[in-house]
């Protein structure tokens, strides 16, 4: 029988080596490897500036530091999200406001996104979450994007970009739109480091202020005082910062996945063609809504909505799938239903249709850049098995 994981990573270029280099160097926290990221990551996005973190939570905890979020704060995010999107508001002792969501997507939307901030016409920042890959609408040709509307409000806004690289949007990288675009590097990605990720904006104000504060608040790096030839002990503590740096270790393998990852966005974006062409047919799903082009979504995840009247339930259709040896996944159980912020903020199922209809069927199927196409046909046909 197959054994189909739900994620595989894809490590088979030059990751191993530029590995053995840090090893070799004697040096294996942050240093030139984490910088040469940074640099290139910057270049391959189109954006000025970008810090490498540990992890896309570190990135969007800075990030709401960075302007200024704090005690008693309203930043709306959606409900369809992980965690990390959310709990980096509480750090800070400010509060989500948690926003339904377009069924299909998962996305905000312009007009969703206008509604919370009419509600909540206080809110300081707009969390934009890009689902799945796909890009959420910062701008259309009518002026009635996200951007547009968080602008008119004077409201910030943060991309959590997690599931977006390498995401394209109105003939641009997602990264370039927003105050601040915080991407994820864990080890199911598009791109991985491990463990890690990157925070990027345009703003050089921003950019020195995430630099200092991922650090202990240090005003200079550690490379460049252990590493000069002169006496240069010598630093400052300008704030209380936190440790959020990437080590060399995990920038190598980050620096060996960007070679690839144009070339891996493509067989991701085969799997996908090929779960929309062969599932079109099954009338108890819901493939994913699409609001781009193939070539502009970096397939992250390829969720689908099994349908209330299916003659299995999505848990049980999950189990099946396993018993067939086919890995596949949740996203996400919504955070109104999560104990915590439900009981925090009285949140009600019903106050969330659409994430509530979401949350009822969905599961993700495997994609990845490893998937063969036996492996394909295999997915492919045990679904139409256990769901025709």
């Amino acid at each position: 029988m197959y054994r189909i994981p739900f994620s595989k990573v894809d490590c088979s270029g030059n990751e191993l080596r530029y590995v053995q280099d840090v090893l070799e160097s004697g040096w294996l926290t942050t240093a030139g490897r984490a910088l040469e990221l940074e640099t290139k990551f910057a270049e391959a996005l189109g954006a000025r500036f970008a810090c490498a973190v540990n992890s896309c939570t570190s990135a969007l905890h800075l990030a709401l530091e960075a302007i200024r979020v704090g005690p008693g704060d309203k930043v709306l995010v959606p409900t369809m999200t992980f965690t990390a999107t959310a709990e980096v508001i509480r750090y800070l002792d400010a509060d989500p406001v948690f926003l339904d969501v377009e069924y299909g997507s998962s996305l905000l939307t312009p007009e969703i996104v206008d509604r919370g901030l009419k509600l909540y016409p206080e809110a300081k920042a707009v969390i934009v979450v890009h689902f799945g890959g796909q890009a959420a609408e910062l701008m259309n040709e009518r002026g009635e994007g996200i951007l547009d509307i968080c602008h008119r409000h004077g409201v910030r806004v943060i991309e959590d970009a997690a599931h977006a690289y390498p995401t394209r949007h109105c003939g641009r990288f997602i990264g370039t739109f927003g105050d601040i675009t915080c991407f994820s590097f864990y080890a199911n990605k598009t791109m991985t480091t491990g463990e890690g990720g990157m925070l990027v904006t345009n703003d050089e104000a921003i950019f020195h202020r995430v630099r200092v504060m991922r650090l202990h608040g240090i005003d200079r790096d550690i490379w460049n005082r252990f590493s000069t030839p002169k006496p240069s002990w010598e630093y400052d503590v300008v704030a209380p910062g936190y440790k959020y740096n990437m080590p060399d270790v995990n920038a190598a393998i980050g620096l060996a996945q960007m070679e690839r990852a144009g070339s891996m966005r493509v067989a991701r974006e085969h799997c996908a063609r090929f779960y929309m062409d062969r599932l079109k047919g099954l009338s108890m799903i819901d493939v994913p809504l699409m609001h781009c082009q193939f070539r502009d979504h970096s397939w992250h995840l390829f969720p689908i909505i099994l349908k209330s009247e299916a003659r299995h339930s999505r848990n049980e259709m999950i189990r099946l799938l396993a018993e067939r040896g086919i890995g596949t996944s949740v996203h996400y159980k919504p955070l109104h239903r999560m104990t915590y912020y439900r009981e925090r903020y009285g949140l009600r199922a019903e106050d969330f249709h659409n994430a509530e209809r979401i949350w009822a069927g969905t599961f993700s199927l495997p994609i990845y850049s490893l998937l063969t196409e036996t492996e394909l046909e295999y997915i492919v046909t045990t679904l139409w098995e256990l769901i025709a």
